[in-house]
């Protein structure tokens, strides 16, 4: 059963410390909240967070971090998001949606022509609603033993107005986000 929370609406809010306690908060003692442990992948985690607390209990996260990007000759950095989750109990209540945005308005102040995200097929409808574009190029990314192509789905987003993403072989030049 869904149970939402008393209050009017949710807040967004920077989070200053987002670790094991804040993930567990929102998920419980879920093992693969994200369902990517079957990928074997090693993870950066990431700069920035934002959060959503709901009747004073963490309920959902996106995760930024700037990261260097090549895209056939062209050497970039993008935004990188990731650690998206919204507690199993309240999803589908907009809570994704309402803290990828609140994310996604901060990365456009960072820099960055471009928004970056992997995430598994079924995922793929939601971000597409939120703006995304699906990438269709194979993307590389490091890992401990070297560079690997990246199993999940590669998202893409404009943070400048105009920015297209560049043509040729992609390469995230760093370890995923």
């Amino acid at each position: 059963m869904t149970t939402k929370p008393t209050s009017v609406s949710p807040a967004v809010v920077r989070l200053a410390r987002y670790a094991t306690t804040e993930l567990k908060e929102i998920v419980g003692d879920d093992d693969d909240p994200f369902g990517v442990s079957e990928a074997g992948l090693a993870w950066l985690p990431k700069q920035e967070h934002f959060g959503i607390r709901w009747d004073g209990r963490l309920v959902a996260h996106t995760g930024l971090v700037r990261l260097p990007l090549s895209a056939g000759q062209v050497e970039t950095q993008v935004v990188g998001f990731g650690g998206v989750v919204v507690a199993p109990d309240l999803r589908g209540h907009g809570l994704a949606r309402l803290v990828v945005t609140s994310a996604l308005e901060h990365a456009r102040t960072m820099g960055p022509q471009y928004g970056l995200l992997f995430c598994r097929p079924h995922l793929v409808s939601l971000y597409r609603r939120l703006g995304w574009r699906t990438l269709q190029e194979d993307v590389q990314v490091d890992q401990p033993d070297g560079p690997v192509v990246m199993p999940l789905r590669t998202m893409w987003v404009p943070l400048r107005d105009g920015a297209q993403w560049p043509v040729g072989p992609v390469r995230l030049r760093s370890l995923p986000m």
